[in-house]
């Protein structure tokens, strides 16, 4: 038996990383191909477990050019057990100079797949190894198009009036109940999406929906039209009191779909059930589970 070979890629070696048959293709992921074209992927942040000569684990680190942050795993797959992932993960940290942050995406219902489940169970286990820690899980739900829900009657939508409304809401919101790319928005740009959202989006009120209950707002949704997807940024409530989130998520992908969206992604955290109910009753379906996992400390 052949000692397992760990090293990274050099370039001119892209088809070796492509040799490993995904295992989850059912999990929407950027090919690594076009994330070397775009220089968020390198052959240098990308590492390979060979046993005699055939790939049984991979990972590649994603830094987008101009990112702010430090590289996060993005891509990780194993055939082999969790002690050789661990052994690549480490390998690799070491050679980057620190942890990274792994983000570990599954289809959403992953828990009731076997299969599945064993091979997320098997990354978890070897980014605990290599000293990683779990921690939330995130769903991407998707709406494809649809019959939304009639407006109750107890709100009116209205456009922000300015971004000192945006700020101003912003502020009372304590815990946002969506937050889409905020991982992104993090590495790339130092931005703390639930606390200065505008710094990623960009200043344009016509994206941000109020609602309001006898002139008082009572709720804020952010979109955005012209993102690698059309979604909703953010939606939150002043004072958590949602009782305003049917009617501003109808309406926030009403405003999208009049605008051309042909899909409308949004990412909530999973322990959140009443915003992934509310969001599945406006059309939405669960597209993926991610699950992040952080250096100690």
């Amino acid at each position: 038996m052949t000692a397992v070979v760990i090293r990274p890629l050099v370039a001119g070696e892209e088809s070796l990383f492509e040799s490993m048959t995904d295992p989850l293709p059912q999990v929407r992921t950027m090919p690594y191909a076009d994330g070397l074209a775009a220089g968020g992927f390198r052959p240098e942040h990308t590492w390979v477990a060979l046993d005699d000569g055939r790939v049984v684990a991979r990972a590649a680190w994603v830094l987008p050019p101009g990112a702010v942050g430090r590289p996060r795993l993005e891509r990780f797959d194993l055939e082999a057990g969790p002690e050789v992932g661990a052994a690549l993960l480490d390998a690799a940290h070491e050679a980057l100079g620190a942890r990274m942050v792994y983000h570990m995406a599954l289809p959403a219902y992953w828990r009731n797949q076997p299969g599945v489940r064993e091979l997320g169970e098997r990354l978890m286990a070897a980014a605990r190894l290599a000293g990683l820690v779990e921690g939330r899980e995130r769903y991407r739900c998707s709406w494809t198009g649809g019959t939304l829900p009639e407006p109750s009657g107890r709100h009116t939508v209205r456009p922000a009036t300015g971004t000192a409304e945006i700020r101003a809401l912003v502020a009372t919101i304590a815990g946002p109940e969506v937050l889409t790319g905020a991982e992104t928005a993090l590495v790339v740009g130092g931005v703390d999406l639930a606390t200065d959202p505008l710094a990623w989006t960009g200043e344009t009120p016509d994206d941000w929906r109020v609602a309001l209950r006898d002139g008082v707002p009572v709720g804020l949704a952010g979109t955005a039209g012209d993102a690698c997807f059309p979604q909703l940024v953010y939606l939150g409530f002043p004072g958590e009191r949602a009782e305003s989130r049917a009617d501003l998520l109808a309406d926030a992908v009403t405003a999208l779909a009049g605008g051309g969206a042909r899909e409308v992604v949004a990412d909530v955290d999973a322990y959140r059930v009443a915003v992934l109910a509310e969001l599945e009753r406006t059309g939405f379906r669960r597209l993926r589970s991610r699950i992040t996992f952080a250096p100690a400390g």
